[in-house]
C-alpha cells in the first residue's frame, strides 16, 4: 500500500483533480490479475507496470496514461479482457490497453526485412490512432531496458537493444522527450558497446585528471560573466552522453584523443529578453566557435523545442556547448510534446495525426511499397536535421537539412510538388537540385503540364517527395507499358485476321492468373507475356496454322534487334536527332503513329511536346551494343583567333573521334559559336572527346545539344 500510496500522491502534485479511486481501482486490478507471475530478475511481474505508471507520472501524464500504465500487459499476459477493462474501466481506457498490446506483439525482426516492414508499417498507424499509445510504450521499453541485464538470452538481449535505437529512441527524440531517449541510447550503448563506452568514460576520466572538465569552476566563471550583466540565472553542466559523443566521433571521423568537446552547459532564465541578453554576454566574453550557433526560439523544432544552442571556447579554453533557455523551454525540453498537457485536461489526446511528422509517417505507409525505401524513409523521418524556409505569404516550413526546392514543393502540398517546374529562392531563379539555406523564402513557379521527374528522386531529401516521385514513376511506367501492349495485343489480332475484343480478352485472365485486363496489357507490353499465346488462348483450333510463322519471323527479328531493352520485336526504331542518345544515355522511347518508335535522351527538351501516353521508358542492353557509331552533337564557344578551329579539330581527332558536319551559328569580333556533330561508340567516348576540348585555352565553353 505504501508504493501505491506514493504513486497516487506524486499523480496528484501536478493533477489536484485526480480521481484517487480510479488508481486505486488499477492498482488493485493489475496486481490481482498477475498474481504470482515473476520476472528475469525475480521482481513481482507486477513491478514492471507499477514502474511505468511511475514514469508516466514522471513525465506528468493525464489520469487515464497512468492507469493504463498499471494495466498495459494485462491482456497480453493474464487472463483479463479488452471487454472486461471496458466494462470496469471505460472504453478510452480498454482502446489505450489494447493498442500497447498489439504494439507490444509487433517485433521488428532486424533479420527479417519483409517482417520488419510489416511490422514498422503497423507500429506507425497504431500510435497515430492515439499517441499516448506510444507513451505508454517508451516507458516500457524504458524499464525493460533498465532491467536488460537479468535476462540470460544474448541474443535477445543484442535484439531488444538494437530496437532500442533503431526505433524507440529516435522515436522519444520526435516527440521530444529527451530525458528518456539519452536513457534509452545509454542503456542499449552499454549492451551492444560496452567496450567502447568503456575507453569513451575513461577518455572523459583522462580530461577531468588533467583538470580540463572541471564543470564546477566553469560553472562559478560563467556565474561571474552573468554577473556583471546582472543576469540571474540556473547553470546546470554535464558531461554529455557516451552514445552521443560516440555519434559525434563518427560523424566527424575523429578518433578518442581528438576528443574535447564533452561538456554541455544549460542556462535557465526567467523570460525570452534574458536568452538573448544572456547569449550577447557570453559572446562577447569568450570567442565562439564557427558554425555552431542556432537559434531554436526564433524557429522552433516540430516537436516544440525551444532553446539557443552556442559552442564557445570557454573557460581555460575549452570547448564548451552552452544551451540558454527559459523554465516553461527546460520543461518542453524534458518531456517533449507531453510537457504541453501538464495541467491541461481539455485537450483531445487520441488525435496522433494533428501531429505533422506522424501524418508524414502515416503517408509513406500508404505510398511505400518497396522494403528498402520504407526502411530509410521512416528512418530518415526519425532522425532529420532541419533547415527552416518561408513562402512568399511568410508561412514557416521545417525541413531536413540538404532539402531542395523540390522537397519544399511537397512539404506545402503534394499536388504543388507534382507540377513544381522550377523555383524561385530570395527572388532569384534557383536549380531544383540546390540546397536550401535556414531562412529562404522560396516561391514555387508550376505548370499544369508539369509532372514529377524520374530524376528528381536522385536529389530530394524528404521522404514525402521521395515515395510520392517514385509512385508516380511506377504509375507512369504501368500506363505507358499498358498502352503499349494493348498496341502490341492489336497489332498482332490484325495481322491473323482476327477482330480484337477485350470481352475475349477478359475470359483468358484466369487462364494466365491475372486480374485484371490492363495487367495483362502490362505483361505483354514489359515483354513478360508473348501476345502469341493470348491468341493461342482465345483461339486454340488456330495453334497450328499461326505458331510457326510469328515465332520465325519473332526469332529473325530478335537476331537482327537493335541494343535496346524494354521493347518487343516489330517497332521501326529511330535515333532522334534533336538528342542524339548514345549508348551510357538514359533514355526514353516515343511512339509516333506510322513511324514506329523514336529514341531520346530522358532530358532531351523535346520529350514536354509528346503526350504522356506515348511515352515509354527504354535502356541500352549492353549485351547487343555493337561497335556501330553514334552521333554526339555540340555546341562550342570559341575564341576567334587563328589556330582555334584546328585545335578542336585535332583534340577530337587525337581521341579517335570523326566530325560529320560542322555549322557556325554566331560569330562576333572576340569568339565564334558553332554547332559540331561527332561520330563516338558510346557516352564515355563522346564524353572524354568533351573533356579534351575543353581543356583548350581558345575555348570558352563546350555544352552537348539536348533537343533543337
Amino acid at each position: 500500500m505504501k508504493e501505491q500510496a506514493k504513486l497516487v500522491e506524486k499523480v496528484k502534485n501536478y493533477f489536484p483533480k485526480l480521481n484517487v479511486e480510479n488508481i486505486n481501482k488499477a492498482y488493485d486490478f493489475g496486481k490481482k490479475a498477475h498474481g504470482s507471475q515473476i520476472r528475469a530478475s525475480g521482481d513481482p511481474f507486477f513491478s514492471h507496470p507499477f514502474e511505468v505508471a511511475n514514469i508516466l507520472a514522471q513525465m506528468k501524464l493525464d489520469e487515464n496514461s497512468i492507469i493504463t500504465g498499471l494495466l498495459h500487459d494485462v491482456i497480453e499476459d493474464t487472463l483479463a479482457t479488452k471487454e472486461e477493462i471496458k466494462k470496469i474501466f471505460g472504453l478510452e481506457i480498454a482502446n489505450l490497453v489494447d493498442g500497447v498490446t498489439k504494439l507490444s506483439k509487433i517485433t521488428l525482426d532486424q533479420t527479417n526485412k519483409n517482417k520488419q516492414v510489416e511490422n514498422l508499417r503497423k507500429f506507425i498507424l497504431a500510435i497515430s490512432e492515439d499517441i499516448r499509445v506510444l507513451f505508454v510504450k517508451l516507458a516500457d521499453r524504458l524499464h525493460n531496458m533498465r532491467t536488460i541485464k537479468f535476462l540470460k538470452d544474448i541474443d535477445k538481449k543484442k535484439k531488444i537493444s538494437n530496437e532500442t535505437l533503431e526505433i524507440f529512441a529516435p522515436l522519444a527524440d520526435r516527440i521530444g522527450i529527451r530525458k528518456i531517449k539519452d536513457e534509452l541510447e545509454d542503456l542499449a550503448f552499454e549492451e551492444l558497446n560496452s567496450s567502447v563506452k568503456s575507453t569513451i568514460i575513461k577518455r572523459i576520466n583522462f580530461l577531468k585528471s588533467q583538470g580540463k572538465n572541471n564543470i564546477k569552476l566553469i560553472i562559478q566563471q560563467l556565474q561571474k560573466v552573468l554577473k556583471k550583466s546582472n543576469i540571474k540565472a540556473e547553470i546546470i553542466g554535464r558531461e554529455k552522453k557516451p552514445y552521443s559523443i560516440w555519434k559525434k566521433m563518427k560523424k566527424k571521423n575523429i578518433s578518442f584523443e581528438q576528443l574535447s568537446d564533452v561538456m554541455a552547459f544549460k542556462i535557465i532564465v526567467e523570460d525570452i529578453d534574458e536568452c538573448y541578453l544572456c547569449l550577447k554576454t557570453i559572446h562577447t566574453s569568450y570567442p565562439i566557435v564557427p558554425g555552431r550557433f542556432k537559434d531554436y526560439i526564433s524557429l522552433p523544432k516540430q516537436n516544440g523545442y525551444k532553446c539557443i544552442h552556442t559552442t564557445i571556447f570557454g573557460p581555460a579554453k575549452q570547448k564548451i556547448e552552452i544551451q540558454i533557455r527559459t523554465k516553461e523551454m527546460e520543461k518542453i525540453a524534458q518531456f517533449g510534446v507531453a510537457a504541453h498537457w501538464q495541467y491541461k485536461n481539455n485537450l483531445n489526446l487520441q488525435e496522433g495525426k494533428k501531429y505533422k511528422w506522424i501524418r508524414e509517417l502515416v503517408e509513406i505507409v500508404k505510398t511505400s511499397s518497396d522494403t528498402d525505401e520504407f526502411l530509410e524513409n521512416t528512418k530518415m523521418e526519425m532522425y532529420k536535421d532541419q533547415v527552416f524556409c518561408f513562402t512568399p505569404k511568410g508561412d514557416l516550413i521545417a525541413l531536413p537539412d540538404k532539402s531542395t526546392p523540390i522537397d519544399f514543393a511537397y512539404a506545402v502540398h503534394t499536388n504543388l510538388g507534382d507540377v513544381c517546374t522550377g523555383a524561385k529562392v530570395n527572388g532569384k531563379i534557383t536549380p531544383l537540385k540546390n540546397y536550401l539555406k535556414n531562412g529562404d523564402q522560396v516561391e514555387i513557379i508550376k505548370s499544369k503540364l508539369q509532372s514529377p521527374s524520374p530524376n528528381w528522386s536522385q536529389f530530394v531529401k524528404t521522404p514525402k517527395a521521395k515515395s510520392r516521385i517514385k509512385k508516380f514513376i511506377k504509375t507512369k511506367e504501368y500506363k505507358e507499358y499498358s498502352t503499349l501492349g494493348l498496341k502490341i495485343l492489336k497489332h498482332f489480332f490484325s495481322k491473323n485476321n482476327k477482330i480484337f475484343d477485350e470481352a475475349n480478352l477478359k475470359q483468358t485472365l484466369n487462364y494466365f492468373k491475372i486480374p485484371i485486363i490492363d495487367d495483362l496489357y502490362f505483361r505483354i507490353g514489359k515483354g513478360n507475356l508473348d501476345p502469341i499465346k493470348v491468341l493461342h488462348a482465345i483461339y486454340p483450333t488456330l495453334k497450328k496454322n499461326i505458331k510457326k510463322l510469328p515465332i520465325k519471323n519473332f526469332k529473325k527479328e530478335k537476331k537482327d534487334s537493335i541494343p535496346l531493352k524494354g521493347l518487343l520485336p516489330g517497332f521501326a526504331i529511330n535515333y532522334s536527332k534533336c538528342c542524339c542518345p548514345m549508348p551510357g544515355d538514359k533514355i526514353v522511347g516515343i511512339i509516333i503513329k506510322g513511324k514506329g518508335v523514336t529514341v531520346h535522351t530522358t532530358d532531351c527538351n523535346e520529350i514536354g511536346k509528346f503526350l504522356k501516353k506515348n511515352i515509354i521508358s527504354l535502356s541500352w542492353d549492353n549485351k547487343k551494343i555493337s561497335l556501330e557509331d553514334y552521333v554526339g552533337r555540340i555546341i562550342i564557344i570559341v575564341l576567334n583567333e587563328p589556330g582555334s578551329l584546328g585545335e578542336i579539330a585535332s583534340a577530337i581527332g587525337n581521341n579517335k573521334g570523326n566530325i560529320i558536319n560542322l555549322k557556325l551559328t554566331s560569330r562576333k569580333k572576340t569568339f565564334f559559336e558553332m554547332l559540331v556533330d561527332v561520330k563516338v561508340k558510346n557516352l564515355n567516348h563522346f564524353t572524354n572527346i568533351v573533356a579534351s576540348i575543353r581543356s583548350l585555352d581558345s575555348v570558352s565553353s563546350v555544352n552537348r545539344i539536348k533537343g533543337k
